[in-house]
């Protein structure tokens, strides 16, 4: 059940952004595993004149820039399932945007079951419930 949250330099389109929502959901069900059907994605907008790294703006780069933060459930992926979200994460969206800085991030951050949930359950609850059928 995880939350992509999703930020671009430069304004997209809504099929752009259903492309990178796209992409996003496939490699998080292929590579760590998570259901599509719950997988939520939000994308935000960013001008590169509101974008900064190493204290320059990216503006009058030719290059764009992303932060993508997903939560995850503690314990649910290997390290080796994370790094190898990571680098085709970057690959994906630098494929979709273009040429990318290289401090464009993925970020994935995980959050105790018993912390965060859907449908009004918790992740924990879902665990023990699964245990007792």
């Amino acid at each position: 059940m995880p939350f992509l949250d999703v930020r671009v330099s430069r304004g997209g389109t809504p099929d752009s952004a259903a492309e990178i929502a796209t992409e996003l959901k496939r490699l998080t069900h292929e590579l760590l595993g998570k259901k599509r059907e719950v997988t939520a994605v939000a994308i935000d907008w960013l001008p590169t004149e509101q974008w900064f790294i190493g204290g320059e703006s990216i503006a009058a780069s030719n290059l764009r820039s992303f932060f993508l933060k997903i939560e995850i459930t503690t314990g649910t992926n290997t390290k080796d399932q994370k790094a190898a979200f990571v680098a085709a994460a970057f690959a994906a969206m630098e494929k979709l945007l273009g040429p990318l800085a290289p401090a464009s991030y993925v970020v994935i951050q995980e959050v105790p079951a018993d912390a965060w949930g859907y449908a009004g359950r918790t992740q924990e609850n879902r665990y023990i419930e699964g245990k007792r059928l």
